[in-house]
């Protein structure tokens, strides 16, 4: 069947009272009833001047503009030199861009942004070299971002991503940190602290072995004896890593 509807051809009176009636502005966009709108925006389209031609350019893309050769060069024809076939074609996909256009709601950029975020959030993982600092500080950009379209996430969704996401590395750090901490409750801000306290006590043990104050088998036992570390207690709840890491220490 014909998509073109003329107008003494009309199948329904549901059909003449929409083509009628649309004269004013196209259909507005509603996501939820995207097929509705296709259908009603098409039957605006055909009720236009050369609507057969609007359609086609939404369906099959623009006019793609002739070419000329001029002093030894070649260039894309001005409007005033194409044809008067390609000028209406021409015409008519500016007119298929607009009234596209007008049937957008205003909000549709916002609705681009989210889905560019969600994407961004699904996608997130580390950079490799890059610091857990920088790891965290990429990370907050993003969920501030996603708040200020009002994306609200539940917070064991955002914590385990944020987990999950971590170099190799942290992969043992990460697993402590899920088994003390209720990650339905939680904030990924306190649980990048307290990676960070992990990384600090790493940086001291490994300033330690190399300045020789701090024996290989002290720390491979410190690692049996401390599987998961409190960033609450003091310097580690060891009174040996106490006066080693105290600010009266001096290193040589």
């Amino acid at each position: 069947m014909d998509p073109m509807i003329s107008l003494g051809q009309k199948n329904t009176l549901a059909e003449y009272m929409i083509l009628s009636g649309a004269d004013n502005r196209p259909p507005m966009l509603d996501k939820d009833l995207y097929d509705s709108w296709k259908s009603r925006m098409e039957l605006y389209m055909q009720n236009r001047e050369h609507g057969r031609m609007i359609l086609e350019s939404v369906e099959h893309g623009p006019l793609i503009w002739p070419t000329v050769e001029e002093n030894g060069a070649i260039r894309t024809k001005k409007y005033a030199e194409l044809s008067a076939a390609e000028k209406i074609q021409a015409d008519c996909d500016m007119k298929a861009t607009n009234i596209i256009l007008q049937g957008l709601p205003a909000n549709i950029y916002s609705l681009e942004r989210e889905c560019k975020l969600y994407d961004a959030f699904d996608n997130f993982t580390h950079i490799k070299g890059e610091s857990l600092h920088t790891y965290y500080l990429r990370f907050t950009q993003l969920i501030n971002d996603m708040n200020i379209y009002k994306m609200n996430m539940e917070q064991f969704q955002v914590n385990t991503k944020f987990l999950n996401s971590l170099q190799p590395e942290w992969s043992k750090f990460a697993t402590d940190v899920k088994l003390v901490k209720d990650l339905h409750a939680s904030n990924f801000d306190l649980l990048h602290a307290y990676l960070e306290q992990h990384e600090l006590h790493a940086n001291e043990v490994c300033i330690m072995r190399e300045r020789n104050q701090v024996p290989l088998a002290f720390v491979a036992n410190q690692k049996m004896t401390q599987p998961h570390f409190n960033p609450y207690q003091s310097s580690y709840n060891n009174p040996q890593l106490q006066q080693l890491f105290s600010p009266s220490q001096q290193f040589s």
